[in-house]
Protein backbone atom coordinates (compact mmCIF):
# COMPACT_ATOMS: atom_id res chain seq x y z
CA UNK A 1 0.00 0.00 0.00
CA UNK A 2 1.07 3.79 -0.56
CA UNK A 3 0.04 7.04 -1.23
CA UNK A 4 2.80 9.47 -1.15
CA UNK A 5 4.23 11.89 -3.34
CA UNK A 6 5.72 14.83 -0.57
CA UNK A 7 2.60 13.33 1.60
CA UNK A 8 0.12 13.80 -1.88
CA UNK A 9 -1.40 11.49 -3.72
CA UNK A 10 -4.07 12.89 -5.53
CA UNK A 11 -4.50 16.25 -7.84
CA UNK A 12 -7.63 18.09 -7.77
CA UNK A 13 -10.40 19.40 -10.59
CA UNK A 14 -12.31 22.57 -10.15
CA UNK A 15 -13.70 23.79 -7.05
CA UNK A 16 -16.66 26.37 -7.15
CA UNK A 17 -18.10 28.74 -4.76
CA UNK A 18 -15.22 31.15 -5.49
CA UNK A 19 -12.53 28.77 -5.36
CA UNK A 20 -10.01 28.94 -8.24
CA UNK A 21 -9.64 26.06 -10.67
CA UNK A 22 -6.57 23.75 -10.05
CA UNK A 23 -5.20 21.07 -12.22
CA UNK A 24 -7.13 17.87 -13.20
CA UNK A 25 -6.51 14.81 -11.10
CA UNK A 26 -8.07 12.05 -9.64
CA UNK A 27 -10.08 13.90 -6.29
CA UNK A 28 -13.08 14.65 -4.44
CA UNK A 29 -14.05 18.44 -5.58
CA UNK A 30 -17.20 20.23 -3.94
CA UNK A 31 -20.20 20.78 -5.75
CA UNK A 32 -21.71 24.09 -4.86
CA UNK A 33 -25.16 26.04 -6.21
CA UNK A 34 -25.36 29.77 -5.68
CA UNK A 35 -22.91 31.62 -4.25
CA UNK A 36 -22.91 31.31 -0.60
CA UNK A 37 -22.11 34.35 1.82
CA UNK A 38 -18.75 32.11 2.28
CA UNK A 39 -15.27 33.33 1.73
CA UNK A 40 -12.13 31.19 0.38
CA UNK A 41 -8.84 31.26 2.09
CA UNK A 42 -6.00 28.80 0.78
CA UNK A 43 -2.32 27.61 1.37
CA UNK A 44 0.16 24.91 0.36
CA UNK A 45 1.55 22.29 2.82
CA UNK A 46 2.71 19.06 2.17
CA UNK A 47 3.84 19.38 -1.74
CA UNK A 48 0.22 20.37 -2.52
CA UNK A 49 -2.39 22.83 -1.58
CA UNK A 50 -5.41 23.27 0.65
CA UNK A 51 -8.64 25.12 0.01
CA UNK A 52 -11.35 26.10 2.71
CA UNK A 53 -14.87 27.50 2.50
CA UNK A 54 -15.24 29.29 5.72
CA UNK A 55 -18.40 31.72 6.75
CA UNK A 56 -17.02 35.52 6.30
CA UNK A 57 -17.30 36.91 9.35
CA UNK A 58 -14.76 34.73 11.23
CA UNK A 59 -11.20 36.17 11.26
CA UNK A 60 -9.77 34.00 8.46
CA UNK A 61 -6.21 35.52 8.17
CA UNK A 62 -5.64 34.20 11.93
CA UNK A 63 -7.15 30.97 10.51
CA UNK A 64 -4.77 30.97 7.99
CA UNK A 65 -1.83 31.90 9.59
CA UNK A 66 -2.63 28.70 12.49
CA UNK A 67 -3.18 26.58 9.74
CA UNK A 68 0.16 27.16 8.19
CA UNK A 69 1.88 26.88 11.81
CA UNK A 70 -0.30 23.61 12.24
CA UNK A 71 1.12 22.21 8.98
CA UNK A 72 4.24 23.38 9.35
CA UNK A 73 5.04 21.38 12.33
CA UNK A 74 3.37 18.32 10.41
CA UNK A 75 5.71 18.18 8.10
CA UNK A 76 8.39 18.64 10.36
CA UNK A 77 7.20 15.99 12.31
CA UNK A 78 5.60 13.65 9.50
CA UNK A 79 7.46 13.83 6.32
CA UNK A 80 9.94 11.34 5.00
CA UNK A 81 10.73 13.50 2.28
CA UNK A 82 12.29 15.38 4.56
CA UNK A 83 15.86 14.53 6.35
CA UNK A 84 15.91 16.74 9.47
CA UNK A 85 11.96 15.16 10.06
CA UNK A 86 11.42 12.95 13.30
CA UNK A 87 9.90 10.12 11.18
CA UNK A 88 13.42 10.26 8.86
CA UNK A 89 15.00 9.71 11.92
CA UNK A 90 13.32 7.16 13.69
CA UNK A 91 13.81 5.60 9.96
CA UNK A 92 17.57 5.82 9.84
CA UNK A 93 17.67 4.50 13.37
CA UNK A 94 18.63 0.38 14.53
CA UNK A 95 16.24 -1.75 16.23
CA UNK A 96 14.94 -0.52 19.44
CA UNK A 97 14.64 3.20 18.29
CA UNK A 98 12.01 5.26 19.57
CA UNK A 99 10.22 8.52 18.59
CA UNK A 100 7.50 10.67 20.07
CA UNK A 101 5.09 13.59 19.29
CA UNK A 102 1.55 13.69 19.58
CA UNK A 103 1.04 13.70 15.82
CA UNK A 104 3.03 10.80 15.10
CA UNK A 105 1.65 8.95 18.16
CA UNK A 106 -2.13 9.18 16.62
CA UNK A 107 -1.15 9.03 13.08
CA UNK A 108 0.88 5.74 14.12
CA UNK A 109 -1.89 4.33 16.08
CA UNK A 110 -4.49 4.94 13.43
CA UNK A 111 -2.29 3.34 11.09
CA UNK A 112 -1.65 -0.14 13.21
CA UNK A 113 -5.04 -0.11 13.79
CA UNK A 114 -5.94 -0.27 9.95
CA UNK A 115 -3.56 -2.85 9.42
CA UNK A 116 -4.49 -4.79 11.76
CA UNK A 117 -8.35 -4.55 10.97
CA UNK A 118 -7.54 -4.92 6.84
CA UNK A 119 -4.98 -7.80 7.37
CA UNK A 120 -1.89 -5.91 6.38
CA UNK A 121 -3.82 -4.55 3.04
CA UNK A 122 -2.49 -1.09 4.96
CA UNK A 123 1.03 -1.79 6.22
CA UNK A 124 3.12 1.85 7.21
CA UNK A 125 6.24 -0.10 7.03
CA UNK A 126 5.77 -0.58 3.17
CA UNK A 127 7.95 2.53 2.15
CA UNK A 128 11.59 0.63 0.63
CA UNK A 129 9.61 -1.75 -1.40
CA UNK A 130 7.47 1.85 -2.96
CA UNK A 131 10.67 3.44 -3.68
CA UNK A 132 12.00 0.68 -5.86
CA UNK A 133 9.26 0.88 -7.92
CA UNK A 134 9.81 4.62 -7.91
CA UNK A 135 7.24 6.44 -6.09
CA UNK A 136 8.51 7.26 -2.81
CA UNK A 137 11.77 8.24 -0.34
CA UNK A 138 12.24 5.67 1.76
CA UNK A 139 15.47 3.83 -0.28
CA UNK A 140 17.04 2.29 2.78
CA UNK A 141 15.40 -0.56 5.18
CA UNK A 142 13.57 -3.65 4.21
CA UNK A 143 11.57 -4.12 1.49
CA UNK A 144 9.59 -7.02 3.32
CA UNK A 145 6.86 -5.08 4.95
CA UNK A 146 5.55 -6.07 8.29
CA UNK A 147 3.25 -3.72 10.06
CA UNK A 148 4.05 -5.80 13.71
CA UNK A 149 7.91 -4.42 13.60
CA UNK A 150 6.37 -1.06 14.73
CA UNK A 151 4.98 -0.43 18.36
CA UNK A 152 3.10 2.27 20.42
CA UNK A 153 4.30 2.00 23.99
CA UNK A 154 2.80 4.54 25.94
CA UNK A 155 3.96 7.86 24.80
CA UNK A 156 6.31 6.63 21.91
CA UNK A 157 6.45 4.38 18.35
CA UNK A 158 9.03 1.60 19.12
CA UNK A 159 10.85 -0.38 16.11
CA UNK A 160 11.33 -4.11 16.93
CA UNK A 161 13.80 -4.97 13.99
CA UNK A 162 16.64 -3.42 12.32
CA UNK A 163 15.83 -2.05 9.13
CA UNK A 164 12.34 -1.30 9.72
CA UNK A 165 10.60 1.76 8.89
CA UNK A 166 7.26 3.87 9.12
CA UNK A 167 5.83 6.05 6.09
CA UNK A 168 2.76 8.35 7.15
CA UNK A 169 1.99 8.94 3.49
CA UNK A 170 -1.07 6.44 3.33
CA UNK A 171 -2.70 8.26 5.80
CA UNK A 172 -0.96 11.30 7.31
CA UNK A 173 -2.64 13.65 5.05
CA UNK A 174 -6.25 12.59 6.35
CA UNK A 175 -4.66 13.64 9.52
CA UNK A 176 -3.80 16.92 8.68
CA UNK A 177 -6.85 17.68 7.25
CA UNK A 178 -8.88 16.59 10.49
CA UNK A 179 -6.47 19.14 12.14
CA UNK A 180 -7.26 22.21 9.80
CA UNK A 181 -11.33 21.37 10.64
CA UNK A 182 -10.32 21.75 14.27
CA UNK A 183 -8.48 24.97 13.53
CA UNK A 184 -11.49 26.06 11.63
CA UNK A 185 -13.68 25.03 14.35
CA UNK A 186 -11.76 26.74 16.96
CA UNK A 187 -12.27 30.31 15.46
CA UNK A 188 -15.87 30.34 15.45
CA UNK A 189 -16.81 28.01 12.02
CA UNK A 190 -20.50 26.17 12.72
CA UNK A 191 -19.91 25.23 9.58
CA UNK A 192 -17.22 24.76 6.58
CA UNK A 193 -15.73 22.20 3.81
CA UNK A 194 -11.49 21.77 2.96
CA UNK A 195 -10.46 20.43 0.75
CA UNK A 196 -7.01 19.27 0.95
CA UNK A 197 -4.72 17.97 -2.11
CA UNK A 198 -8.53 16.01 -3.21
CA UNK A 199 -9.74 15.02 0.40
CA UNK A 200 -12.75 16.78 1.93
CA UNK A 201 -13.70 17.37 5.02
CA UNK A 202 -17.20 19.32 5.80
CA UNK A 203 -19.65 20.01 8.45
CA UNK A 204 -22.71 21.89 9.49
CA UNK A 205 -24.98 22.90 6.99
CA UNK A 206 -24.52 24.35 3.52
CA UNK A 207 -25.94 27.78 3.77
CA UNK A 208 -27.96 27.13 0.99
CA UNK A 209 -29.80 25.04 3.85
CA UNK A 210 -28.73 21.95 1.89
CA UNK A 211 -25.93 19.13 2.82
CA UNK A 212 -22.44 20.04 1.19
CA UNK A 213 -22.17 17.84 -1.93
CA UNK A 214 -18.79 16.27 -3.24
CA UNK A 215 -17.82 15.07 -6.41
CA UNK A 216 -15.63 11.79 -7.64
CA UNK A 217 -14.05 12.37 -10.16
CA UNK A 218 -13.88 9.93 -13.31
CA UNK A 219 -10.89 7.83 -13.09
CA UNK A 220 -10.47 6.20 -16.10
CA UNK A 221 -7.23 7.02 -17.74
CA UNK A 222 -7.81 10.05 -20.51
CA UNK A 223 -11.15 10.64 -19.12
CA UNK A 224 -12.55 14.32 -17.20
CA UNK A 225 -15.65 14.95 -15.25
CA UNK A 226 -17.26 12.93 -12.48
CA UNK A 227 -18.65 9.84 -12.30
CA UNK A 228 -20.84 10.44 -9.03
CA UNK A 229 -21.57 13.15 -6.14
CA UNK A 230 -21.93 12.08 -2.48
CA UNK A 231 -23.91 14.61 0.10
CA UNK A 232 -21.60 14.56 2.64
CA UNK A 233 -23.39 15.68 6.07
CA UNK A 234 -20.59 15.77 9.01
CA UNK A 235 -17.83 13.82 7.53
CA UNK A 236 -14.82 13.52 5.93
CA UNK A 237 -14.19 11.77 1.89
CA UNK A 238 -11.23 10.59 0.82
CA UNK A 239 -10.03 8.95 -2.80
CA UNK A 240 -7.71 6.27 -3.96
CA UNK A 241 -6.53 5.78 -7.36
CA UNK A 242 -3.98 5.40 -9.70
CA UNK A 243 -4.74 7.61 -12.17
CA UNK A 244 -2.33 10.27 -11.25
CA UNK A 245 0.34 8.71 -9.92
CA UNK A 246 1.75 5.55 -11.97
CA UNK A 247 3.88 4.85 -15.61
CA UNK A 248 4.27 2.37 -18.21
CA UNK A 249 7.72 0.81 -18.38
CA UNK A 250 8.39 -2.46 -20.87
CA UNK A 251 4.87 -2.64 -21.47
CA UNK A 252 3.61 -2.73 -18.37
CA UNK A 253 1.47 -0.42 -16.27
CA UNK A 254 2.61 0.18 -12.58
CA UNK A 255 0.57 2.43 -10.01
CA UNK A 256 1.88 4.23 -6.87
CA UNK A 257 -0.50 1.94 -4.83
CA UNK A 258 1.61 -1.00 -3.60
CA UNK A 259 -0.40 -4.38 -2.49
CA UNK A 260 2.10 -5.35 0.50
CA UNK A 261 1.20 -8.98 -0.25
CA UNK A 262 2.09 -8.92 -3.69
CA UNK A 263 4.98 -7.02 -2.99
CA UNK A 264 4.27 -4.36 -5.79
CA UNK A 265 1.03 -3.18 -7.42
CA UNK A 266 -2.00 -4.92 -8.33
CA UNK A 267 -3.26 -5.31 -11.80
CA UNK A 268 -7.45 -5.08 -11.02
CA UNK A 269 -10.59 -3.84 -12.52
CA UNK A 270 -10.14 -1.32 -9.48
CA UNK A 271 -10.15 1.72 -10.83
CA UNK A 272 -10.95 3.55 -7.56
CA UNK A 273 -11.80 3.49 -4.58
CA UNK A 274 -13.64 7.06 -1.96
CA UNK A 275 -14.35 5.99 1.86
CA UNK A 276 -17.16 7.97 3.66
CA UNK A 277 -15.94 8.36 7.52
CA UNK A 278 -16.13 10.63 10.40
CA UNK A 279 -12.82 11.78 10.29
CA UNK A 280 -10.49 12.13 7.55
CA UNK A 281 -7.80 9.92 8.77
CA UNK A 282 -9.66 7.41 9.02
CA UNK A 283 -11.12 8.07 5.62
CA UNK A 284 -7.60 8.76 4.01
CA UNK A 285 -6.30 5.13 5.35
CA UNK A 286 -9.17 2.88 4.35
CA UNK A 287 -9.79 4.64 0.98
CA UNK A 288 -6.00 3.11 0.67
CA UNK A 289 -6.31 -0.19 2.21
CA UNK A 290 -9.03 -0.91 -0.22
CA UNK A 291 -7.63 0.31 -3.01
CA UNK A 292 -4.20 -2.28 -2.35
CA UNK A 293 -6.86 -4.80 -1.61
CA UNK A 294 -8.60 -4.85 -4.77
CA UNK A 295 -12.67 -5.29 -5.76
CA UNK A 296 -13.17 -8.83 -4.20
CA UNK A 297 -11.27 -8.09 -0.96
CA UNK A 298 -11.35 -4.53 -0.98
CA UNK A 299 -15.46 -5.13 -0.79
CA UNK A 300 -15.59 -7.94 1.84
CA UNK A 301 -12.85 -5.76 4.04
CA UNK A 302 -15.69 -2.97 3.52
CA UNK A 303 -18.03 -4.90 4.74
CA UNK A 304 -16.48 -6.74 7.61
CA UNK A 305 -15.46 -3.13 9.22
CA UNK A 306 -18.81 -1.29 8.22
CA UNK A 307 -17.40 1.13 6.11
CA UNK A 308 -18.87 3.46 3.60
CA UNK A 309 -17.28 3.10 0.74
CA UNK A 310 -17.82 3.54 -3.06
CA UNK A 311 -16.34 1.00 -5.64
CA UNK A 312 -15.42 2.36 -9.13
CA UNK A 313 -14.70 -0.79 -11.57
CA UNK A 314 -13.62 -0.99 -14.97
CA UNK A 315 -16.11 -2.36 -17.68
CA UNK A 316 -14.28 -2.52 -21.32
CA UNK A 317 -16.14 0.01 -23.84
CA UNK A 318 -18.36 1.29 -21.33
CA UNK A 319 -18.91 3.49 -18.38
CA UNK A 320 -16.85 2.30 -15.45
CA UNK A 321 -19.24 0.27 -12.61
CA UNK A 322 -20.20 1.61 -9.61
CA UNK A 323 -20.55 -0.91 -6.37
CA UNK A 324 -21.36 1.19 -2.53
CA UNK A 325 -21.11 -0.85 0.56
CA UNK A 326 -22.37 0.76 3.91
CA UNK A 327 -24.85 3.71 3.92
CA UNK A 328 -22.39 5.93 0.77
CA UNK A 329 -25.44 4.63 -1.46
CA UNK A 330 -28.00 6.89 0.40
CA UNK A 331 -26.40 10.85 -0.60
CA UNK A 332 -24.67 9.13 -3.63
CA UNK A 333 -26.18 10.55 -7.81
CA UNK A 334 -24.62 8.61 -10.23
CA UNK A 335 -23.75 11.25 -13.03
Amino acid sequence: MHQCGRLHRRGVLAIGGGLAALASGLAAVPVIGRTPPLRAVSGAAFGTSWHALLPDSLPLAEFANRAETRLSALDAALSPWRRDSVVTAFNRAQAGATARGDDLLLVARQSLAIAGASGGQFDPTVGPLVARFGFGPISDGSDRPDWRQIEVAGSRIVKTTDGTTFDPCGIAKGHALDRLAALARGVGAEAGFIEFGGEIIAWGAHPDGRAWRAGVEDPRVGQTGLVATLALGDAALATSGNKVNGYDFAGQSYGHIIAPDRQGPRRSSLLSVTVLAETAIVADGWATALMAAGPELGQQLAKRNDLSALFVLNRANSAPDLVTTGTLSDGLERI
